[in-house]
């Protein structure tokens, strides 16, 4: 008896090319004199408001804003974080940054 075939089996094997060093494939190069985003930083900063929006002590966080759920928090006494203030102070138009994780998903 051979071995049990498998449904990747039917498929060729295809290897690929790796390209130069630092190269993918459909990034565009930036343009000269303009400086690169730092998407490290705007990361950072979303992760540190997904956290905020998972840590249940400051209430729920359907139906509002960040900002209206840390104002919230904060009148209540409940000591929000103040890097949470900072950063949605910062990005004041960008719903990335002012709307909770769950705004997508209806009531």
């Amino acid at each position: 008896m051979g071995r049990k075939r498998l449904i990747t089996d039917s498929y060729p094997v295809v290897k690929r090319r790796e390209g130069p060093a630092g190269h993918c494939k459909g990034e565009l190069a930036p343009e000269l004199g303009e400086e690169p985003q730092s998407p490290n930083k705007d990361e950072a900063e979303l992760e540190l408001l997904r956290q905020f929006d998972l840590a249940w002590q400051y209430g729920p966080c359907t139906g509002i804003t960040r900002l209206q759920r840390w104002h919230r928090a904060e009148q209540m006494g409940l000591e929000p974080p103040p890097e949470v203030h900072q950063v949605l102070k910062t990005h004041p138009g960008d719903p990335r940054f002012q709307c909770s994780l769950w705004h997508l998903y209806p009531l």
